[in-house]
């Protein structure tokens, strides 16, 4: 039914050689090496483009550090403050991710990339040289707020340059990097925590040095990136289309008019015709492109998802998903690691940072089989599996803690037990629910709603983050062994959510993903029919099979509604 899309993507991929994982990871990477260079520079992108994940990593071992307690104890000694103190950094991503699409689209992802870097380090400055708590949440929040334009903008900066046979490596490496940051935080911490002692006579420089290196990675993705390209699907929305060809074609190493940038270039103008036409068909009385009709257009965008009960269903698919993944308690974990080990009858610090450490260390090797095999196995088994593991870990934590929490020291064997099971928990996030929660909200959309459906799950995400930080230091306190029981059974019921309510999503066509999610309309299915008309209005489907390349002066970008 696609027709000269599939055309057009059969003959890019035999065009384009060597893929990602194709003839093995590296070999597609280093196969141009524009690409090769464009990839690295993705996994320093997607490492602080998630920077969270390792800014997560880095004040949690600040937290447990002596000398941070002493300057920050107004704010550390007291369960209700101290959530805040951690949960105030997804409020500003939160917020950050709101602006991102507005910003991106005006101002170009490159420079929203540079601007959202810009935020990030100031709010760092300000942590680092803080002397009062207010500072650090003043701090936090505006890092928060470049934390979650990042999070937007870079992923979506390097989907877009990438050369579409390597972007599924590029998913790998980004996930990768995020695993990464929290391994080398944790290690960061372990290795400061040393300077002036581990007791009384600790050097503030323990807490203040990891917080200001966080700086080195920013900065040289906000220089680098000054370096980079526009993204040629902006430039082809600003109807620069020269532009965007040369942009394709440094990026291949290989003329405009080859084959291949061609048939690349084609693919990027027929879907911005598709979203302009999906748009004109949708809402006619807003195309005049006033300030008020495309603030309306937004608006109307988004309340479509409500209106319709198979888009519905895939909102409350998506939005529950990442509840379901953030109350698994995962960043319960990463935030407050070194306290959670305190509490299990560990002592000294520095063997809490050194337990805590582990855990960056076995969730970064479980990301790896969960990037390889995830197409193979299928979303709901890889999930399902892992909402159990973690729901098993949190109960058999529970019951060590109820047990032997006013006994830990005669009974340290129950400790390290216990926590070998924080680590096996890490382990099956880290296979399951980290990266498969993406993938299951990136694919459950129609093309034509597949951004605002990404943005409603992205915010869920943020907001449960957020919710979850504030709430674990009162529940450590107040529920103590119950606070595992809760975690352990909101992750049992993810799993029974995926297990009833979430189809398998793993190779559907688009027919398929409509039936599955009882779609009697048929949106995907008439996204398809719409874009296969558009690939032979422009010339890509003839070029595809062979024929003359089109010419980008006659493409026609009317809606046709």
């Amino acid at each position: 039914m696609a027709g000269g899309v599939d055309f057009a993507l059969d003959r890019r991929r035999a065009l384009a050689g060597k893929s990602g994982w194709a003839r093995t990871f590296f070999a597609g990477l280093v196969h141009n090496r524009r690409v090769f260079l464009i990839a690295v520079f993705a996994s320093l992108g997607g490492l602080y483009a998630t920077h969270f994940h390792g800014h997560q990593g880095v004040f949690s071992g600040v937290l447990s550090m002596k000398s941070f307690d002493n300057r920050m104890a107004s704010a550390v000694n007291n369960s209700g403050t101290k959530g805040w103190l951690v949960a105030i950094l997804e409020l500003g991503a939160w917020f950050g991710v709101l602006c991102t699409g507005y910003l991106a689209d005006k101002l170009s992802r490159k420079y929203t990339i540079v601007l959202a870097v810009i935020v990030f380090c100031i709010g760092v400055v300000v942590q680092t040289a803080a002397y009062h708590p207010s500072s650090i949440y003043g701090g936090r929040f505006i890092t928060g707020m470049g934390v979650g334009s990042l999070s937007m903008a870079v992923p979506l900066y390097n989907a877009e340059l990438a050369p579409p046979e390597v972007r599924g490596s590029l998913v790998a490496l980004q996930q990768l990097a995020i695993t990464f940051g929290i391994l080398v935080s944790f290690w960061i911490d372990y290795g400061t925590n040393y300077i002036g002692g581990t007791g009384d006579s600790q050097s503030e420089a323990a807490w203040r040095i990891p917080l200001a290196l966080q700086l080195v990675p920013a900065l040289v993705l906000g220089a680098g990136i000054l370096f980079m390209p526009f993204s040629p699907r902006w430039l082809v929305n600003q109807q620069r289309d020269d532009e965007a060809l040369q942009v394709l074609s440094r990026a291949r190493g290989l003329p405009t008019d080859s084959d291949l940038v061609q048939i690349e270039f084609l693919e990027i103008k027929a879907q911005y015709v598709f979203e302009k036409e999906t748009s004109a068909l949708k809402f006619p009385q807003y195309q005049d492109g006033t300030p008020r009709s495309n603030f309306l257009l937004g608006v109307h965008d988004y309340l479509s998802l409500l209106r319709s009960p198979t888009l519905l269903r895939r909102v409350l698919v998506g939005s529950l998903t990442m509840f379901f993944q953030q109350w698994t308690g995962v960043n319960a974990i990463l935030y407050y690691a070194p306290s959670i080990f305190t509490d299990l009858g560990l002592t000294g610090n520095t063997t809490n940072l050194l337990a805590t450490g582990v855990v960056g260390i076995v969730m970064f090797l479980a990301t790896i089989p969960a990037v390889l095999y995830v197409d193979k196995v299928g979303r709901k088994p890889v999930l399902v599996s892992g909402a159990l593991i973690m729901a098993a870990c949190h109960l058999i934590v529970a019951v060590l803690t109820g047990l032997y929490h006013n006994s830990w020291g005669s009974h340290t064997s129950a400790g390290w037990a216990a926590c070998v099971f924080v680590w096996i928990f890490s382990i099956a996030f880290g296979y399951s629910w980290g990266p498969c929660a993406w993938i299951l909200v990136a694919e459950i959309w129609p093309l034509s709603i597949r951004g605002k459906g990404l943005s409603i799950a992205a915010s869920s995400n943020w907001m449960n983050n957020f919710i979850v930080g504030q709430v674990t230091p009162s529940m450590m306190t107040h529920l103590g062994f119950g606070t595992f029981v809760f975690f352990g059974a909101f992750s049992l019921m993810g799993g029974i959510f995926v297990l009833l309510f979430v189809p398998e999503t793993k190779g559907l066509s688009l027919e398929e993903m409509d039936a599955v999610f009882g779609d009697s309309e048929g949106l995907g299915v008439a996204d398809q029919e719409r874009q296969t008309e558009i690939a032979n209005r422009i010339g890509l489907t003839a070029y595809a099979q062979g024929g003359e390349k089109g010419n980008p002066e006659q493409y026609d970008d009317e809606p046709k509604a």
